[in-house]
């Protein structure tokens, strides 16, 4: 078996002489290895080739010259796999005539070496035979019926694809650098040359020349789409760059994705997906069609009663909402170690509080990461459009959110009608979240609630260097070493927060009015610190841990009506 990476590869001609080809696409739990054998900042995809290659076995291995970081994979393969083929081809920018005769060159040099270490020869009849197959099969791109989603950038993996089929989206086109079917030419009079041809004038990837018009033929693909997922791998410059040159001129809903080949990043794919296909997606008729045969009414009651549950990584909340839009109750509890526990708990208070049953309750939505572990609700929605509903719901003119839990944190652009246009998350690292302050706190040894109220007191600037927790924790203690007042070291750190919420609210605009959101809107110096970055006050309502449930009560009632 011979594994690749790009659709450049000329993989018929191995198959040609008898061989697997199987192109790698890395999901790794870890980069234990090349962590050990690669430089650090070496891009993730490679380091989960390197993973993949190493774990499975592979006769041989051909690589192409996409960056330096395969150029590297392709130096520790070599080096740690002497008797497998590694082999890396040189893929000419251009893909003119120029580039067809170079590549054709370099293909046949590959071709001899590959011969020269297995004893196998090319038939070149037989790979004129696959070449006037398949170019007589080859599918057209049929238009999708439902919603339709276009995927756009590096390597888009099997997950981006299973998700959109669970939600009832189709997808489009996928013109990522390896998502379109292989266009293959036959010119029965030079088949070869035909055959690079053919590959050199698939839809070109970032590294070809101006002149193959990448630009203009993703506009044209644009065009067909009611949204558009943009992924890359994590860190690659060369996609970022076109991402932002996307996002100033297509108008359409654009979501960018930026993934390390881990199982562990499946989690922030989904909520991430999930966020953008509902405001994408327009029709809520099935759902409506599935509450009305669900809904549950008690008897002789005239007012119908919903439930919003966000259960988050620190707290759970809940509200009960009736149909006029009132909040009866709502509840705010810890999460604890399961969601599904405290699910149960916040469920009899809020009940409790409301002096209801739980039949009294005609809908439940949850929300939050915690959403599918929620037995009892009815369906879910993600915390994007929860909190851009529910900061609607308490405050019409918002535009920007700023929302920071326990775990993570989001920026969310909302439009006049208070529906989510944009957004950000960060959910990877904990740093500048409710997690955050409260380890700093522990190292302060004051409780979470006295931090905000003592950065109050601060009457010297402190700068914290790292948001990393380890590292600012460690540089918190060195300045209690050094003497530095408590009050002083709280606002250095609220400062940092306020810092890294402004980098969030910079990628979706900054636009008044503002809200801030979650447990971390309960700290005085955070929300201090943030409104001096903005220059411009935070709407924060009175209680900003239930927006979420709020928003997800919106949605009960929606479906509904």
């Amino acid at each position: 078996m011979i594994g690749y990476i790009c659709k450049y590869t000329p993989i018929e001609i191995f198959e040609s002489m008898g061989l697997e080809m199987k192109r790698i696409e890395p999901e790794v739990a870890s980069f234990n290895q090349a962590d050990t054998l690669m430089h650090p900042n070496i891009c993730s995809f490679a380091k989960g080739v390197l993973e993949d290659v190493l774990a499975n076995h592979y006769e041989g291995i051909i690589l192409t010259t996409c960056c330096d970081s395969i150029r590297r994979l392709y130096d520790v393969l070599v080096e740690k796999l002497p008797d497998t083929f590694i082999y890396i081809l040189d893929i000419p920018r251009i893909t003119k005539d120029g580039g067809i005769k170079l590549y054709e060159l370099r293909i046949r040099e590959m071709l001899t070496a590959y011969e020269k270490f297995s004893g196998k020869k090319l038939d070149e009849k037989k790979l004129e035979a696959i070449l006037q197959r398949e170019s007589e099969n080859q599918r057209s791109i049929h238009p999708a019926k439902g919603t339709r989603i276009g995927i756009l950038g590096a390597r888009a993996n099997k997950s981006i694809h299973k998700i959109l089929e669970e939600h009832g989206a189709e997808v489009a086109f996928d013109i990522t650098c390896t998502g379109l079917d292989r266009k293959l030419l036959y010119e029965k009079d030079n088949v070869f040359t035909g055959y690079v041809r053919g590959l050199l004038s698939q839809f070109p990837c970032m590294r070809m020349e101006t002149a193959a018009n990448r630009d203009l033929l993703i506009q044209k693909y644009a065009d067909s789409a009611d949204g558009i997922i943009y992924h890359t791998v994590q860190f690659c410059d060369s996609y970022s760059y076109e991402y932002a040159w996307l996002k100033e001129i297509i108008q359409k809903p654009l979501l960018l994705l930026e993934t390390d080949n881990t199982t562990q990043s499946y989690g922030q794919i989904l909520t991430r997906m999930e966020a953008f296909l509902e405001s994408v997606q327009k029709s809520g008729n099935d759902r409506k069609k599935l509450a009305k045969q669900k809904i549950r009414t008690s008897e002789g009651e005239k007012t119908m009663y919903v439930m919003g549950i966000d259960s988050g990584s620190t707290s759970t909340n809940a509200v009960i909402m009736d149909d006029a839009r009132n909040i009866k109750a709502f509840s705010v509890i810890r999460t604890g170690a399961k969601s599904g526990e405290s699910a149960e708990r916040i469920l009899a208070d809020v009940l409790e509080k409301a002096r209801l049953k739980k039949e009294d309750i005609s809908w439940i939505v949850s929300t939050g990461y915690g959403r599918v572990s929620i037995p009892f609700a009815d369906e879910n929605v993600t915390e994007i459009s929860c909190h851009g509903r529910g900061a609607h719901y308490f405050n019409p003119k918002i535009r920007t959110i700023l929302d920071i839990g326990g775990q993570d944190s989001k920026a969310i652009k909302l439009d006049a009608n208070g529906e989510v246009t944009d957004f950000v998350m960060n959910d990877k690292c904990a740093a500048g979240t409710g997690r955050f302050l409260e380890a700093i706190a522990r190292t302060l040894e004051i409780g979470i609630d006295e931090l905000g109220p003592s950065a109050l007191k601060s009457t010297e600037d402190i700068e914290i260097t790292s948001m990393c927790t380890v590292f600012a924790e460690s540089e918190v203690i060195s300045l209690i070493a050094n003497n530095k007042e408590e009050a002083d070291i709280a606002n250095g750190i609220c400062k940092a927060i306020a810092n890294k919420s402004y980098s969030l609210l910079k990628r979706v605009g900054l636009e008044a009015d503002y809200m801030m959101t979650g447990g971390v809107a309960k700290n005085p110096g955070v929300v201090r610190a943030v409104e001096e970055k903005i220059q411009a006050k935070l709407y924060i309502c009175p209680e900003p841990e239930i927006v979420g449930a709020v928003g997800a009560a919106l949605y009960a009632l929606d479906t509904l009506k």
